[in-house]
């Protein structure tokens, strides 16, 4: 069960709409490595996850990672309101306004539609934790790109505040791999495990 606490994670006050930040910025709503994979991810591994901690951590930051997307989609709003329709055309932004006007829809700078194709969820728990530890490193370094290209203060402070929240997503998950690693040990599984191997490596 979420409780749901109605204002964003980090405020979002953008007082000068920039069409073309917003077309960057989208790629975190429904991008490859953007947080609405990362919350699908997290949210359907915990059910195969056999340990309580981890099963919490992949339920809390699953969690957060949906306020992280009402985070991008309040910039990419914000940003695209009360544009004319001139200045639509001279940004840029007119191939995504022709199919869904200034609505937030998730897709990627590129303009590829977002797909779940781009997360996985395997239900092997070192699988899975590498799997997440790697998708954060994807998140900060796109959000470091994206640093790269925006000079509004008012976008880049909660653009900052996202990326230092994947480093310690990052971080979370290294926790989590190490408790695993040490519980898989306890049982002889993840280094070797004799009776499973042998099956594995039936000729």
């Amino acid at each position: 069960m979420f409780q749901y606490e109605k204002k964003l994670q980090y405020p979002v006050n953008i007082k000068n709409p920039n069409p073309k930040y917003a077309q960057i910025i989208i790629s975190q709503y429904g991008g490859p490595d953007g947080e609405l994979g990362a919350s699908l991810r997290y949210l359907s591994q915990r059910f195969s996850m056999p340990y309580a901690e981890l099963k919490g951590l992949l339920t809390d930051i699953g969690t957060e990672e949906l306020g992280h997307l009402e985070m991008i989609g309040a910039i990419v709003y914000q940003l695209t309101r009360n544009l004319s329709i001139d200045e639509i055309k001279k940004s840029g932004f007119d191939k995504y306004f022709v199919d869904h006007t200034t609505g937030i829809y998730p897709v990627a700078a590129s303009g590829a539609p977002y797909t779940v194709t781009t997360f996985q969820s395997k239900g092997d728990t070192i699988t899975d934790l590498h799997e997440d530890l790697a998708a954060e490193q994807k998140a900060r370094t796109t959000y470091d790109n994206i640093l790269r290209l925006v000079d509004d203060p008012d976008v880049r402070e909660p653009i900052k505040f996202l990326r230092e929240r994947e480093i310690v997503h990052y971080q979370r998950f290294g926790e989590g791999l190490r408790l695993a690693t040490d519980k898989l040990n306890e049982k002889n599984f993840y280094a070797f495990n004799p009776s499973f191997d042998k099956k594995c490596n039936r000729k």
